[in-house]
């Protein structure tokens, strides 16, 4: 057998092996493989959309390609950006809290359910063509002349499958934090361990005068950041439910015979609720989770403590409330939404947006510069084009946030290039790959890469792939290009260059997933689904978490490293 072979087979020098893996590593790895396994879907679907742009292809017609276009971002973000966060999250807080996850077969059930609702609404979409598109503006959801209701209620099922799912995750965070394991002696009562993650014990000193005092916090600032990020997954849940339950009761009426009114919903204040939730998404939850992530892996890169600790903890504050009131921008053009809330909401509190996401990108640029020299490895460098991508998808939809561009901006390929594809690929993206390539070697237990060269240009096709695709597509808006057409011949120059850039990123992505395989190899990979022998407690192997760590001697009184912990009772 040659080494090609041996290695496709057996892995790297078979240095990864799935019988000394514990049950943690495995459920983790299940998440990643199923995360990426979504992002082909919506890497293919992608190039399927940008390919017909250039060239309308025969079997590609309208109801097929509106299809595409509504699944397409919903898979992009449920089932592989949703997977890939939730899977590292319930793997990272009970691993930097040191204490074991509340509870393993939640998260398996999480894990199953997204997986199972993407696949619902996404083959429901397939073979159906129900394409209410992304934005399921009332009453399009509802518009029987165009869509069966059957398919509809299956793609809105799928939604709610993966909405319990998202709840059960959230649950199973909130539980980890606050509990006190089995035998443990209880330190903290769960009120003050959720207020320390929250921010509202701050809150709390804050108006007692005792903010500047140095204190003790009870939980690490990645994990805090995970909870406030939580907070609006939380909302989100309840958000597209109560939406989806909505849009079901219009579908199974009809299904019985019995046409509902569609005027007995206010198209406005739907568009406002439905907003307001995918907000929570878009402006909350992504920006919280990826400043989080940034302060994670500087601190795991440099081994030192994150540059403004106490300053990055309130910046998560201010943007978990910033998240709660930033929505419409999104109906600056809108005629009817009130003026107040297009300048209030719409540009004055979105602004904010780049205060705090500007300050998280500050205090990790810092970190990792008071560290230097550092070795631009894997994580470094894919960390560093995250940083890239925000810095510029940011401004460009703090640009969108401005009522007069917005008239020339809105509905554009601008929206959804230089700042939905720019942070969504680029920013969250090669963030979330920083964190695979630093986390690999923890999961699998010191596997090593198969090839650093497929790794390098993994990095560079994706970067200049992700930008470039947004950058072309953001042309074409400037010029007049809409978000949601058929045909478009008179950008064509554009929608090739577009195409080339998403090329670059698949591509990309094929050594990405190349270089996995040959280092985990196939007998390796199936074995990711093979029970583990080890007890859930034990995050990785020879560290139960199940046994309470015993606490180091307090420092001696008097001494500089002793931090004076206040009370927020």
């Amino acid at each position: 057998m040659s080494k090609f072979s041996e290695a496709l087979m057996n892995g790297h020098e078979g240095t990864f092996k799935p019988s000394a893996m514990t049950p943690m590593q495995k459920m983790t790895l299940k998440y990643v493989v199923f995360a990426l396994f979504y992002y082909a879907f919506a890497v293919i679907e992608g190039m399927i959309m940008r390919i017909n742009l250039v060239e309308p292809m025969g079997w590609v017609d309208e109801n097929r390609y509106f299809a595409m276009l509504t699944a397409h971002p919903l898979v992009g973000i449920f089932g592989a950006s949703y997977l890939m966060v939730f899977g590292a999250f319930t793997f990272l807080v009970p691993f930097l809290m040191k204490k074991p996850l509340w509870s393993y077969k939640l998260a398996n059930w999480t894990l199953w359910l997204i997986v199972g609702g993407v696949f619902v609404f996404w083959s429901d979409g397939f073979l159906t063509h129900y394409a209410p598109l992304y934005t399921l503006y009332w009453p399009l959801p509802a518009d029987f002349t165009q869509f069966n209701p059957v398919s509809g209620a299956l793609f809105i099922l799928g939604i709610a499958i993966v909405m319990v799912g998202t709840g059960l995750y959230v649950l199973n965070i909130f539980k980890t934090i606050t509990y006190t394991p089995k035998g443990w002696v209880k330190k903290h009562s769960a009120a003050a361990m959720l207020g320390d993650a929250l921010g509202t014990t701050s809150i709390k000193l804050f108006f007692q005068g005792k903010i500047l005092r140095k204190r003790e916090f009870l939980t690490p600032l990645p994990v805090a950041s995970i909870a406030r990020g939580s907070v609006d997954v939380l909302f989100n849940v309840g958000i597209i439910l109560f939406t989806g339950v909505l849009i079901l009761v219009y579908m199974v009426a009809k299904i019985f015979g019995v046409s509902l009114s569609n005027t007995a919903i206010d198209a406005l204040l739907y568009k406002n609720w439905y907003w307001w939730g995918l907000d929570l998404i878009a402006d909350g939850l992504v920006l919280i989770f990826v400043a989080g992530a940034w302060y994670l892996l500087a601190q795991l890169i440099t081994g030192r403590e994150v540059f403004m600790a106490k300053w990055a903890r309130a910046a998560l504050g201010l943007e978990l409330v910033v998240s709660w009131t930033v929505w419409s921008h999104h109906l600056l053009s809108d005629q009817a939404q009130p003026a107040a809330l297009k300048v209030g909401s719409g540009e004055i509190v979105t602004a904010f947006e780049l205060i705090t996401q500007g300050l998280a990108f500050f205090i990790t640029i810092v970190t990792l510069w008071k560290a230097r020299p550092l070795k631009m490895d894997n994580p470094l460098k894919f960390l560093i084009g995250g940083l890239l991508g925000f810095a510029l998808a940011v401004p460009a939809g703090i640009m969108q946030a401005d009522a007069g561009l917005n008239r020339v901006l809105h509905n554009t390929q601008w929206v959804v290039g230089p700042h939905v594809h720019v942070a969504v690929l680029v920013g969250l993206t090669m963030t979330l790959y920083s964190a695979v390539y630093f986390l690999f070697p923890i999961l699998t237990n010191g596997a090593t890469l198969w090839s650093q060269k497929l790794a390098n240009w993994h990095f560079w096709l994706h970067l200049i792939g992700g930008i470039g695709m947004g950058a072309f597509m953001g042309m074409a808006g400037l010029q007049g290009m809409m978000r949601r057409q058929y045909e478009q011949p008179a950008f064509q120059s554009y929608m090739v260059l577009a195409a080339v850039s998403g090329a670059l990123l698949a591509a990309g992505f094929i050594c990405f997933l190349v270089n996995i395989v040959m280092t985990l190899g196939i007998r390796g990979a199936l074995g990711i689904f093979a029970p583990a022998k080890f007890s859930p407690s034990e995050i990785v192997p020879g560290s139960d978490l199940a046994v309470e760590v015993a606490e180091e001697p307090a420092a001696p009184s008097g001494s500089d490293s002793s931090d004076e912990v206040v009370s927020a009772g």
